[in-house]
């Protein structure tokens, strides 16, 4: 079985656009010789790839089965691409990092300047997503590494512990809760809220909300921690945030710890296959986990 790169994105192409003639004019071809190529890979293959009708075509089981290996294919021809191109600019090697917003917020930041500094030759491509995304992107081999949130299920991902945050509040000194040692979260869930924009957090707190029979009262949502703290200290609204954010806060307010032991968010560095890292990325987990918790476990 022979195809080339070529077969594969034509064949992705047609797929995609659900017409053999769409197919062929995105990839500026006659319509005769794509048709013709993926006749040819069927008789190749011995099984029919695409189901032809009046609306287009349409995938076969074993035309599924290419999506997939040529997508997993293609897109590591262009990381292979991609890397190769660094050492025209000098670099050795990108190291691919998605993150979830807590860790981008506090943990991530110190750790990467430290390794940046230390490996001039190394450059990072560094993207904040959802928990969740981060998963299937790191699946799907879309990134080297991963930083999430014990709150999703890492699937098939290897992980280790890498950092704990706990979840507190941010009130204003004259709210009735700047005066509580500690506050339950059913304590706080009728209260007006000044939203950080973390999706993983507000789908973790709007579950808990509904386990009660509540939702959070949203009053904004901002992306900015120090907007967020400008507002609570107007009075706007208490604002739940981890311990890590509320740390870096240059105004004057209210931290009260939330009395949950689900407030507790670890983080996990994920990869699909550590022993299988890249050198460079390799280097950068290595840095990672050098801080890490001494209960740092593996999947």
């Amino acid at each position: 079985m022979r195809f080339d790169l070529t077969d594969l994105r034509l064949f992705l192409s047609v797929v995609e656009c659900g017409s053999l003639t769409q197919g062929a004019c995105a990839m500026h071809l006659a319509l005769a010789s794509v048709s013709e190529r993926i006749a040819g890979m069927e008789e190749v293959l011995g099984a029919a790839l695409l189901e032809r009708n009046r609306r287009g075509v349409r995938t076969t089981a074993a035309g599924e089965a290419l999506v997939r290996h040529a997508r997993s294919i293609l897109g590591q021809v262009e990381q292979m691409r991609g890397e190769l191109r660094t050492y025209a600019t000098g670099l050795k090697g990108r190291i691919r990092v998605m993150s979830n917003t807590a860790a981008m917020a506090a943990f991530l930041p110190p750790h990467l300047c430290r390794f940046l500094a230390a490996h001039r030759d190394l450059s990072i491509d560094l993207l904040e997503r959802p928990s969740a995304e981060i998963v299937h992107s790191m699946v799907d081999r879309r990134a080297d590494l991963g930083i999430v949130a014990d709150i999703t299920d890492f699937g098939p991902l290897q992980t280790h512990l890498i950092a704990s945050d706990k979840l507190v509040v941010a009130a204003s000194h004259v709210h009735p809760l700047a005066r509580e040692s500690s506050v339950t979260f059913a304590d706080i869930i009728g209260e007006p809220i000044v939203g950080i924009a973390d999706t993983a957090l507000e789908v973790h707190l709007a579950e808990r909300a509904s386990r009660l029979g509540r939702q959070l009262d949203y009053r904004i949502q901002l992306r900015n921690i120090e907007n967020v703290a400008m507002h609570v200290e107007a009075g706007i609204g208490i604002s739940i945030l981890s311990s890590a954010l509320a740390r870096q806060l240059r105004r004057d307010l209210a931290i009260v710890p939330l009395a949950e032991p689900w407030a507790t968010r670890r983080l996990f560095l994920c990869a699909r296959e550590f022993s299988e890292l890249t050198p460079h990325a390799r280097l950068l987990a290595q840095q990672l986990l050098q801080d890490a918790p001494s209960a740092t476990s593996g999947k």
